[in-house]
């Protein structure tokens, strides 16, 4: 390919984009669509030129902000042979403009960067050249960037060319219609198109009405909550149907007529209620390490917030890193954490000590137990899994501490697919909220974090501080929201030293099961700095409700 897209803005200090800058190596120049900041070769020189200036300068009289490595080395066209030719009612001019070759019984469809999936037309099946990335979008590189409002994203390659081939018969039509590389795009692809596709006013979904369709259908939505509509194909299954069909009239009509998405509405009908019971797993839950619990609780449900309170010093930041350590590797569920008491190192560092069965929580603590540096990192990517994103940690803008904790929620799960969410702790957003609002904002996060996790299918985990009688501030209404309430219990003062490193739970409250009463006990280990389940039956321990 001449055109490389989406690439970092050569102006790292006043721009800082990282996907809006073009180079064409055929015409040596590039462009960024963010600061438009203009860069050219001449005389084996790169000269640069910001938007408001007459003139020129060579990049080696700019500031340091400027890198001299920007331009794309190598930018080759993966497939060297093939025509244009049409097929399934797509002309060979619409293969033409997007750059689908035909070579023999291979149909090359090149991405931005280069890559190529190819279709094997007589096998059905596909393979991947060199280079080819799932984090792009089929298309997007052949439309300006700037000259509609409107973006069309189908499932498939075909069905963006047909989608197009369509709605361009007999008009001027310029919107984009581009495609996703896979029908369950990576976490990858939302991070880097996130900008891009924020720079329509309306995104139409001309996707299959399936489970991948509507699983892409509230990916957008969490994304882009007031620009995505849905076309309704009817008796269609996708764009490429309505053209072979030879029905581009009704493509058309659906496509005017999309709907702005929204995932609330009505089960009505025996066919909504059959997908309903076939489709959704109520209260599906993920085992815990604990044993005792899970004979109460069956283990952290989905669908719904589970909220863990306890007063200071009852080892609750302990347990939540036994549970996000236990769900990543154990279970190899992708979790994420807003863990707002500690730096990145410290959450790191704390997966790595369960993962290696001992304390590395600060560099001293890891050589005094013999365990180097590189070790440390080598337990974290095990812990991260393959994909680097098995288990991830997020901030959130204290300025507006609710929305943002609601953003970021939406987020992990839509670009991370992150199936359990820990909160630590409820209190500091109410504190960051302003002590006037607190209550009501907390409220307000309550529902809408039940609502994701109802409708995402998600579990969050909250934490909840208490004071000395047992009761909580500011986020009582978030504990009602909760279909599971766990309670921690500690006798700090106890004589006996086994007891005082003894945390007791608690469930008082189980929407699910119904079940509530003692959930086990963990035993605090000093040296490795780890909770384990304590076997055995439960001890009497006085507390602030009482003895058990």
């Amino acid at each position: 390919m001449s055109e490389a897209t989406h690439l970092p803005c050569v102006d790292k200090k006043e721009c800082g984009s990282s996907d809006a800058y073009s180079w064409n190596n055929e015409k040596e120049q590039g462009y960024c669509h963010a600061c438009e900041l203009k860069t050219w070769m001449f005389k084996d020189k790169l000269w640069v030129k910001r938007s408001g200036q007459s003139k020129g300068i060579p990049l080696d009289n700019q500031e340091d902000s400027l890198v001299e490595d920007f331009v794309p080395k190598d930018i080759k066209e993966p497939v060297t042979g093939g025509t244009f030719v049409g097929m399934r009612g797509i002309t060979s001019s619409t293969m033409e403009k997007f750059g689908v070759k035909t070579d023999g019984d291979k149909q090359h469809y090149v991405y931005p960067s280069g890559g190529a999936k190819t279709r094997h037309i007589a096998e059905k099946t596909f393979s991947t050249q060199k280079g080819f990335k799932t984090d792009e979008l089929f298309g997007m590189n052949i439309f300006p960037v700037g000259a509609s409002k409107i973006v069309t994203i189908t499932e498939g390659e075909l069905d963006a060319m047909s989608a197009w081939q369509m709605l361009s018969q007999g008009s001027t039509y310029t919107n984009p219609v581009v495609s996703l590389p896979s029908a369950t795009p990576s976490g990858k692809l939302w991070e880097k198109c996130k900008g891009w596709l924020d720079s329509f006013e309306k995104i139409i979904l001309s996707v299959d009405n399936d489970t991948a369709g509507a699983k892409v259908a509230e990916t957008m939505f969490d994304l882009f909550p007031t620009k995505v509509y849905m076309m309704d194909h009817g008796k269609y299954k996708d764009a490429n149907d309505f053209l072979q069909a030879g029905d581009q009239k009704s493509y058309k009509s659906a496509w005017w007529g999309a709907r702005k998405y929204s995932p609330a509405g009505f089960t009505a009908g025996v066919d909504a209620w059959m997908s309903a019971i076939d489709g959704e797993d109520p209260y599906e839950y993920t085992p815990t390490p604990i044993e005792a619990y899970n004979k109460i609780g069956k283990g952290l449900v989905k669908g719904g917030i589970t909220v863990v309170k306890a007063p200071p010093g009852t080892g609750k930041s302990s347990y939540l890193r036994m549970l996000m350590h236990f769900l990543a590797v154990k279970q190899d569920k992708v979790t994420a954490a807003l863990m707002m008491e500690e730096v990145k190192s410290v959450t790191g560092r704390a997966m790595a000590t369960y993962q290696l069965g001992k304390n590395v929580k600060t560099k001293e603590d890891a050589e005094f137990n013999g365990v180097t540096e590189d070790e440390v990192k080598e337990a974290i990517k095990v812990v991260l899994g393959d994909t680097g994103e098995r288990f991830v940690s997020f901030d959130i803008n204290p300025q507006d501490p609710v929305e943002d904790t609601l953003k970021q929620c939406k987020y992990a799960i839509s670009v991370y697919n992150a199936e359990y969410i820990f909160i630590d702790h409820l209190q500091r957003l109410a504190y960051l909220s302003g002590t006037d609002g607190a209550t009501s904002a907390l409220t307000e996060l309550g529902v809408k974090l039940t609502e994701l996790a109802k409708r995402r299918n998600v579990g969050i985990i909250c934490i909840s501080h208490v004071n000395n009688d047992g009761k909580t501030k500011y986020a009582s209404s978030i504990e009602e929201e909760a279909i599971v309430l766990i309670e921690m219990s500690r006798d700090k003062k106890s004589d006996d030293i086994q007891e005082r490193n003894t945390t007791y739970l608690e469930i008082t409250k189980n929407r699910p099961y119904a079940l509530t009463g003692p959930a086990g006990m963990l035993t605090y280990d000093v040296e490795t700095d780890m909770v384990t389940e304590r076997l055995g039956p439960r001890e009497p321990v006085t507390n602030n409700k009482g003895d058990f």
